[in-house]
């Protein structure tokens, strides 16, 4: 039986500060999720979740959006992007042009069958983030969306202060 972190802590609250729990109960939970998304997103169309989540970036920028911005949006490298591109361009999901304003810089735009194709993925998907919070109310949900930004506002001035010299 596999067995997260967050449970292995859980056995031991003791020897674990609340905080470390709290970070470990998040973690379980994002990735329960998002290994689910990506296995069904594989078994019912094929397709990987860095895939799905590139067209899901140029679905809202019909101007499409250089490859650095791409790789801002979803926090990975742009080295990470490339590869990616290059598989959605080959399958006419994409096309990759250069930027008038910079020809160092690489511009991606959805094509009609990648705008159609993710569009119909998007609905299913949905669906299946709908599931995962099915059982809990209203109230739990928009606390727990308080609470979720909360953490990302004290997350952030975490962040910068730590940037301050």
């Amino acid at each position: 039986m596999w067995i997260d972190a967050e449970t292995t802590v859980a056995a031991r609250p003791a020897d674990h500060k609340m905080e470390l729990r709290l970070w470990l109960r998040l973690l379980s939970c994002s990735r329960l999720i998002e290994n689910d998304i990506r296995r069904h997103l594989n078994a019912e169309f094929d397709f990987s979740l860095p895939r799905f989540d590139i067209l899901a970036q140029l679905d809202r920028a019909d101007a499409g959006l250089v490859l650095g911005e791409v790789s801002k949006r979803l926090m990975v490298s742009a080295g990470n992007i490339t590869s990616l591109v290059e598989g959605l361009v080959k399958s006419g999901h994409i096309t990759r042009t250069t930027s008038s304003g910079d020809r160092r810089a690489q511009v991606i735009r959805l094509t009609d069958k990648g705008r159609r194709e993710f569009r119909r993925m998007a609905k299913v998907h949905g669906d299946w983030i709908a599931r995962y919070f099915e059982h809990l109310s209203q109230k739990d949900i928009d606390k727990l969306m308080d609470l979720l930004a909360s953490l990302k506002d004290s997350t952030r001035e975490t962040i910068l202060a730590r940037q301050q010299p």
